[in-house]
């Protein structure tokens, strides 16, 4: 068994901190209806870096996070929930532009057949900055996460790389979430170039094979050979890759030339959405805790069970004994699908 050679300075007095989207999920209340059908919503705070942060304050870690919201009820919204969860928001900004804050309206037409309906047009988590990141949040934290959708526009790109520089200065820990979402890009080939020099510069990198595939398409692996990705990133910062294959699992790839794989878990499943945030959360928590890779990777797939089985990503994500009994309880055979 492999534990992660990541070093996370014990001495720092926050655990985690986030940079990227905060935004509005807008979740369907009636679920295996098309949105055409659908007309009554219930509003969660989301974006995929604001759903791990809230994920990993429910595990108990101490959190920040870094991005800016729009001046209006909903950015309120947002960082009142993050206030409330526990998280330091002294790194969120209020824009003064007239952005607006992204939606994400949800699609429930059956448990495995979901989708997302985006309004990301002049958002207000795209206007962060490179000026407006606190070095001491970053400099004061183990681990610091960045996401893909905040490198798709400037200034955010360039707040992002301010801040994996500021990461770097300060010995801070780096996961890369790619969070690869399309319709906030303007060419395949920009997308590849931004998450190239961003990945680079991270220790952990996490992404579904279509997601590398992306990555890759600047040439160099046509027979999309897991082996070949990760191999990539260690000659580079990384220590970790985790490359996600849908419902045939997850393989996270070391350094050492190791592969580690974890048993899953059955789930209930409401919904598709918020399992890769959740499982994100439990996974870097069991890093931060070290325990052994396919543990941490285990702990973060009940994570996921948990969410998916509930109607919203944010408020579902789960405490440390919740998931801790959620495995037991699948291992007695008690919940079963």
């Amino acid at each position: 068994m492999t534990k992660s050679r990541i070093a996370f300075d014990a001495s720092k007095p926050l655990d985690f901190v986030a940079i990227g989207r905060l935004c509005i999920d807008l979740n369907a209340n009636e679920i295996n209806r098309p949105m055409e059908e659908t007309v009554t919503f219930t509003k969660y705070v989301g974006g995929s870096p604001a759903n791990i942060c809230i994920g990993m304050s429910r595990l108990g870690q101490r959190t920040a996070f870094i991005g800016k919201v729009a001046d209006d009820q909903m950015g309120r919204f947002i960082t009142g929930y993050l206030d409330r969860e526990g998280i330091e928001t002294s790194g969120v900004t209020v824009d003064k532009t007239g952005a607006v804050t992204g939606l994400a309206f949800t699609e429930i037409k059956s448990p495995t057949d979901c989708s997302i309906l985006m309004y990301r047009d002049n958002v207000a988590d795209l206007k962060l900055e490179a000026g407006e990141v606190k070095e001491e949040l970053i400099a004061d934290a183990k681990l610091l996460l960045i996401s893909g959708t905040a490198l798709a526009q400037s200034p955010s790109r360039e707040a992002v790389f301010q801040a994996l520089d500021y990461a770097k200065r300060h010995g801070t820990a780096i996961a890369f979430d790619l969070d690869y979402r399309p319709y906030t890009w303007t060419s395949d080939e920009e997308t590849a170039v931004y998450y190239n020099l961003a990945a680079e510069k991270c220790d952990i990198i996490i992404g579904t094979r279509e997601e590398f595939d992306m990555m890759e398409r600047l040439g160099g692996n046509p027979g999309r050979d897991d082996h070949i990705t990760a191999a990539k990133w260690f000659h580079h910062s990384a220590d970790i890759v985790i490359i996600k294959h849908g419902k045939d699992g997850s393989i996270a790839y070391t350094k050492d030339g190791a592969s580690h794989r974890a048993r899953s878990f059955p789930a209930k499943v409401v919904k598709t959405f918020g399992a890769g945030d959740s499982y994100a959360a439990g996974f870097l928590y069991g890093l931060m805790q070290g325990w052994e890779i396919s543990a941490s990777m285990e702990f973060g797939s009940a994570a996921a069970c948990i969410v998916i089985s509930s109607h919203s990503c944010s408020d579902a994500m789960p405490t440390a004994p919740q998931v801790h009994d959620y495995i037991e309880r699948c291992l007695k055979g008690e919940i079963n699908v």
